[in-house]
């Protein structure tokens, strides 16, 4: 079972394997390449003898592999045990090139995989991965220190992020009317739910409408609530959503979808901030901030005749533009961390991506925004459950056409060189122009996963293909987002 492992220092969490079979052979082996990885192999034939992750063995990652030598009637009582007794500890089934996988034991919530001897650093990596995020699903106090609030936060360092985040901080506080512009996906109720939660009015409800889901002779009762008998099937007396949200934001998402008729009860609104339900003569004032958001251009509606200019004027007293995610794939990495730790908040399983998934991604145009990238890694984690996600694993229409580091290249063009008569080849600055920071990030990480995959993802050689020192390159993936899934301590 020969495999060599050369160690350059730990960067994963300690690796302790409890191994239920007694064949001498694996066990030096799982013993000897454990040791290159700082880990530690504990044979066992009981399940009482395993500590349990909760108590403090001086061990991160926790796992048992239960051996292909076992009976199936043998496995099946250990992994019933372990699953009554300590179900955050995850079970591999073992095998080798001799013995085949293992019959398949359905059922078992805690026997997340198989593993084959004899294996490769990256194979042992990723089962470590696979545990840690188990163990963390399954452990609530490891829940509660990673409190995940997306719509609270907008995610990324981009310029166009950094900015938006400005005006909401400029604006969150005040009174004034906000109208959110974008494409469709790009998290305008986001911005509007980051509004509230920073305004006076966060202690009150935060009330959202889709105005183009609802039609348009039942948006008036949903919005302002109706009588009984004001109309059929009105059987009883109904709150609007403007009641719902007295005291706090109330947020009209597509709000260039309303009909002509409702927006001018809208800005009736707006202008006397009182209303009356449907079948009704009583005047009901409302203390309720108004967000608006769409991913129409109002203005050209306004010329065709389809919105209201003063309405438009009325809502758009502080507008904040969402930028498509094709104009900051720099927050991409930090957006797919978000995303994947909102799917392990909810218990939905784990997926991690690699170097050359999240560059694949930059290149990618994003017609859908944040929410197609968010589908993306929802599919992900149910393909790849805890697993790890390469570029050759994304969907074919999220892979580069060629090579990745081509898509970075520019035009060139001849220049005169430093001497007489001699000329050297430049990249030619687009007609259209470049984002230069963009284009510099893509390049920079394109060669640092080239870097990486010449070193056999060994840290320290890569940094010395890239003549930089290891801890500035360690810096540059956690830059990126991409240092669990890249730093290894070498092969």
């Amino acid at each position: 079972m020969g495999q060599t492992f050369e160690k350059e220092g730990p960067v994963f969490p300690t690796l302790c394997i409890y191994l239920f079979d007694q064949n001498a052979e694996r066990q030096n082996y799982l013993r000897h390449i454990l040791g290159f990885v700082e880990g530690e192999l504990r044979v066992v034939e009981d399940p009482g003898e395993i500590v349990t992750p909760t108590e403090p063995n001086g061990s991160d990652c926790v796992v048992v592999f239960i051996g292909c030598s076992m009976h199936r009637d043998e496995r099946l009582g250990v992994i019933k045990t372990l699953i009554t007794v300590m179900p955050g500890l995850p079970v591999f089934q073992l095998y080798d090139e001799q013995t085949g996988p293992s019959e398949k034991i359905e059922g078992f919530d805690n026997v997340i995989g198989d593993f084959k001897l004899p294996t490769r650093y990256e194979d042992l990596m990723a089962l470590a991965h696979k545990a840690q995020v188990f163990q963390e699903l399954k452990n609530p106090e490891a829940g509660r220190s990673r409190p995940v609030e997306l719509f609270r936060s907008l995610s990324g360092s981009s310029r166009a992020t950094r900015q938006v985040n400005k005006m909401i901080g400029q604006v969150a506080d005040s009174e004034a009317t906000v109208l959110i512009l974008g494409e469709s996906g790009t998290g305008k109720e986001v911005v509007a739910r980051k509004l509230h939660f920073h305004s006076v009015r966060r202690g009150k409800p935060f009330v959202p409408v889709n105005c183009g889901a609802i039609p348009a002779d039942l948006l008036e009762s949903e919005l302002f609530g109706h009588e009984k008998g004001a109309f059929t099937g009105a059987i009883s007396a109904r709150q609007g959503r403007f009641e719902m949200a007295e005291g706090g934001t109330l947020f009209l998402d597509e709000i260039g979808d309303m009909s002509m008729p409702m927006q001018v009860k809208l800005l009736r609104v707006l202008q006397e901030r009182s209303f009356e339900r449907v079948g009704s003569n009583k005047t009901i004032p409302c203390n309720v901030r108004i967000i608006a958001a769409t991913h129409r251009n109002l203005e050209e509606a306004i010329n065709i005749g389809d919105f209201r200019e003063d309405l438009f004027y009325r809502l758009n007293v502080f507008p904040i533009e969402m930028p498509p995610l094709r104009d900051r794939v720099e927050d991409i990495p930090v957006l797919v961390n978000d995303l994947i730790h909102r799917i392990e908040n909810e218990k939905r399983g784990s997926v991690r991506l690699t170097p050359a998934a999240i560059a694949a991604l930059s290149h990618y145009r994003w017609p859908g925004n944040v929410r197609e990238l968010a589908n993306l890694i929802e599919r992900l984690a149910i393909l790849y459950p805890y697993g790890v996600v390469d570029m050759a694993d994304l969907p074919e229409k999220f892979r580069p056409a060629g090579d990745l580091l081509d898509t970075t290249q520019l035009p060139q063009v001849n220049l005169g060189g430093g001497e007489p008569g001699t000329t050297i080849n430049a990249p030619r600055l687009p007609n259209d122009g470049i984002d230069l920071k963009a284009h510099l990030n893509s390049l920079e990480q394109s060669l640092i996963q080239q870097a990486l995959d010449e070193s056999d993802g060994i840290v320290a050689h890569a940094a010395k293909r890239l003549h930089m020192r290891r801890t500035t390159l360690v810096e540059k993936l956690r830059k990126y987002g991409l240092q669990r899934q890249t730093e290894s301590p070498g092969i």
